[in-house]
């Protein structure tokens, strides 16, 4: 069995608790535009390797991680290579390796959810609150996403949940009411990130000739994202 990789991350510390080894999967199904790795889109791309070989990668640094460290699997969408995944994750949890999955849960199918049994946290990022936003701004149906979070709560797997805050496109107060309702609806969400959308991603664009959908945008300041998450935080 083997995996398409696109690349490492040997001490990652923003990809799930404590230092981590982060592997981006390559492959991606969606085509979001504040995508910052359109470089692992195509299925084609990045390297074959087996689970061993990355088993191996991952306990060169195990030294780091510490009691919270571990792996972490991100891309592309780790979803789409559920079974070297599972394999991967067998691997290190037998090493006593703790594992994070990094994903936008738009895939949920036996094999995903043979995945999710050897998972330790998943990040879910929940682009917008709304179908008519996923539906224009990602390639795929909320109601993909939720059915996907609703498995998470049956399971009690902890998940962090994350949102990319995008000006005119999900910092208003509805998408913050809409985010309070799923964290209380959904006990297994014990973690909230709002990441401040970023364009330091134009230049992977350039290099290969396409567009970057979001590049007029504006950052949202520091201040601007103090409010929203004082919001999210409100009873």
């Amino acid at each position: 069995m083997t995996g398409r990789v696109h690349s490492f991350q040997s001490l990652g510390t923003v990809d799930g608790p404590g230092v981590r080894f982060v592997v981006f999967m390559q492959g991606c199904p969606l085509r979001c535009g504040c995508c910052h790795n359109p470089d692992t889109w195509e299925a084609t791309g990045g390297k074959d390797y087996t689970p061993q070989e990355v088993f191996d990668k991952v306990m060169r640094t195990k030294d780091y991680f510490g009691k919270d460290g571990g792996i972490t699997l991100s891309g592309g969408e780790p979803l789409l290579q559920p079974e070297f995944c599972d394999e991967l994750f067998r691997l290190c949890k037998q090493a006593g390796v703790n594992t994070c999955l990094d994903t936008a849960g738009c895939v949920l199918n036996d094999e995903v959810k043979a995945l999710l049994k050897r998972t330790d946290r998943v990040l879910l990022d929940v682009k917008y609150t709304n179908e008519q936003d996923y539906q224009a701004h990602v390639g795929c149906g909320l109601d993909t996403v939720l059915a996907f979070l609703d498995y998470l709560n049956e399971q009690q797997i902890p998940t962090t949940l994350r949102q990319v805050i995008i000006p005119t496109l999900n910092d208003g107060e509805e998408n913050i009411q809409a985010l309070k309702t799923l964290i209380k609806n959904h006990p297994c969400i014990d973690k909230v990130e709002l990441l401040p959308f970023k364009k330091i991603c134009q230049v992977k664009y350039d290099d290969m000739g396409i567009p970057f959908p979001y590049a007029d945008l504006p950052t949202p300041t520091k201040a601007e994202m103090q409010a929203l998450e004082n919001k999210l935080k409100e009873c």
